[in-house]
């Protein structure tokens, strides 16, 4: 049996001009997640990486972290939708909202983006969500017995597989969305029967005051 770890990012900026950056927060949260795995004696025989900085950064933080580790390869098939894009293109003002307040819009434009009606999205739901399940099939390819592949990734990537699995489609997609740590990781086991959910979002690496979701 193998398995794929779903990692999401450190703390990204928030407020920063260049969002796609982990914050001083995000980086000790993915030093923590290197430092449990390396107190657990425990390394990934495999590692992937979106293209995103928050992603890499986050890879190079928690490997360099375990002390152990081959690096990562880049597949920009776990590479999250342009969040702040999808909320203007259905707000009529420029998104300068706090992260709580931001949550409602983006559940908004996330369902609006799902069925179709969100006008000026740079590309389609479909075509997200293809890219995000071609890349988990190509992770579960390389999860083959006594294989631990490590992949870092987004909120919405994990979201979107975790539901495929649960529920066998996108019905749970915006719920789990909405919930995923920062630095948390999911376990996908992967045996005769193909990927099953073993664990979503455990973040016991973290402490309280680590913990955060966006």
């Amino acid at each position: 049996m193998g398995a794929i770890h779903l990692i999401r990012h450190g703390q990204a900026s928030w407020d920063a001009e260049d969002y796609d950056q982990l914050s001083e927060q995000g980086m000790r949260q993915s030093a923590l997640l290197g430092m449990a795995w390396e107190a657990g004696d425990w390394e990934p025989t495999s590692a992937v990486s979106g293209s995103l900085k928050r992603h890499t950064q986050t890879a190079v933080a928690a490997i360099d972290a375990s002390g152990r580790g081959d690096g990562y390869d880049i597949d920009p098939g776990w590479d999250e939708y342009d969040h702040r894009s999808l909320a203007e293109a259905l707000s009529s003002k420029r998104v300068t909202l706090t992260p709580r307040e931001f949550q409602p819009l983006l559940e908004a434009s996330l369902a609006s983006w799902m069925d179709g009606t969100l006008d000026d999205a740079t590309t389609s739901y479909a075509d997200w969500r293809g890219g995000v399940l071609d890349s988990f099939k190509r992770a579960v390819d390389a999860a083959g017995s006594g294989q631990e592949v490590a992949v870092f990734t987004s909120g919405g990537p994990i979201a979107t597989v975790v539901s495929h699995l649960l529920a066998g489609d996108d019905s749970l997609f915006i719920r789990l969305n909405a919930v995923v740590v920062n630095a948390g990781v999911s376990t996908i086991i992967n045996g005769s029967t193909g990927p099953r959910v073993l664990s979503f979002n455990e973040h016991a690496h973290l402490p309280r005051d680590l913990v955060t979701f966006r």
